[in-house]
């Protein structure tokens, strides 16, 4: 299974909408026989690949084990049934790693294993917990109709992500700033407001490491003003320009130049997230990588759409600066304990800098 993982980990940035699946075909006295990860949507998912692998090989499978991150499919979608693909192939055995929470799956691909005399069995504890890790966007959009928001930061020690002028290139090194695209190819889509793009005209692609495609960029930009000539509207990639009522001529000229446009409501004039996030998830996107300024982390933080927060953090104090989030907006929360308490996921050292990993500690959402 820890090799299955590792091959969904190849997919990152390929199958969205759908899960990164990985699947290994071996016998019990630990041989290889053949191994698969899903591709592109609407191209072959995991078992499919590792079949045909060992149709490949020339090695027969009739009777094998198969371990598989997600549970094989049961439906008919843009391809057939996985399931019945390991059926007919005389798989004996499949170890699934994590339920798959799609409704035309869960729990009917177990089923139609089970009654064609397939073993199946279920990892549990960490195994399982780390299956679900590898698509916990699918999940989140699946169970709660939203994406799962992973909140980006560049820091220094003292909590600035910029001189009070907004000079921030750069804060952290190379290895960080490589680590960063790399969970930029993870998601779905990568998250931005309109002042981040006035003051730094950001590209918001993936370029530091390889990816199969670019994630969609979004800009939230409650009054039209993305400037046409933007660099995050340019090639490669695609990209939707988020505002509050008629765009009228600046629309005009952002879809000229390329960007998608789209126009919401809200009373206060401002982009609403719970609405955003909706739209996001309705469009297929499993996972947001935010990289936002302090007013647009506030909102997020404060309105508690955020799932987890990704820091990087330098080894250096800037003494004064900007914020990573503009707190104004918990103005009601005066004491200590009304203000939102965070877990420490993990921490890296990625040269000089650190990697820390928060999550909100009053959720059991993910683990």
């Amino acid at each position: 299974m820890h090799l299955a993982r590792s091959l969904a980990e190849r997919s990152f940035g390929l199958t969205e909408p759908n899960p990164r699946v990985g699947c290994v075909i071996g016998l019990g006295n630990g041989q290889l026989l053949a191994e698969g990860a899903t591709q592109q949507a609407g191209g072959p998912h995991a078992e499919v690949m590792a079949l045909r692998d060992a149709a490949a090989r020339g090695v027969g499978i009739r009777g094998a084990t198969a371990w598989v991150t997600l549970e094989p499919c049961a439906h008919h979608g843009r391809t057939p049934p996985c399931c019945d693909a390991l059926i007919e192939a005389g798989i004996a055995r499949v170890v699934i790693g994590s339920p798959d929470p799609y409704p035309s799956v869960n729990g009917a691909g177990i089923d139609r294993l089970r009654a064609a005399g397939v073993q199946v069995d279920l990892a549990d504890g960490p195994e399982r917990a780390a299956c679900r890790e590898l698509n916990i966007g699918f999940f989140s959009r699946v169970e709660r109709s939203r994406p799962w928001v992973r909140l980006k930061v560049a820091t220094s020690v003292d909590g600035c992500t910029a001189l009070p002028d907004g000079q921030s290139r750069w804060i952290t090194g190379e290895a960080a700033r490589r680590d960063g695209h790399a969970w930029r190819r993870r998601a779905s889509a990568v998250l931005t407001g309109i002042g981040t793009v006035l003051a730094d005209d950001p590209r918001l692609d993936v370029r530091l490491v390889e990816t199969p495609a670019q994630p969609l960029r979004v800009v939230l930009d409650s009054r039209w003003r993305t400037p046409p000539a933007a660099r995050l509207l340019a090639p490669p990639g695609r990209t939707l320009v988020v505002g509050v009522g008629p765009a009228g001529d600046a629309g005009a000229r952002l879809r000229a130049a390329g960007a998608e446009v789209v126009e919401l409501d809200h009373p206060a004039g401002r982009v609403p997230l719970e609405s955003l996030l909706t739209m996001l998830a309705v469009r297929g996107v499993n996972e947001v990588h935010v990289e936002g300024g302090a007013t647009l982390n506030g909102a997020l933080l404060a309105g508690g759409w955020v799932d987890e927060c990704l820091l990087y953090v330098a080894p250096r104090f800037l003494g004064s600066g900007r914020p990573i989030a503009d707190w104004r907006v918990h103005a009601g929360a005066t004491a200590l304990e009304g203000r939102p308490s965070w877990r420490f996921l993990e921490s890296s050292q990625l040269g000089d800098d650190l990697r820390v990993r928060l999550r909100p500690a009053n959720t059991a959402y993910a683990t």
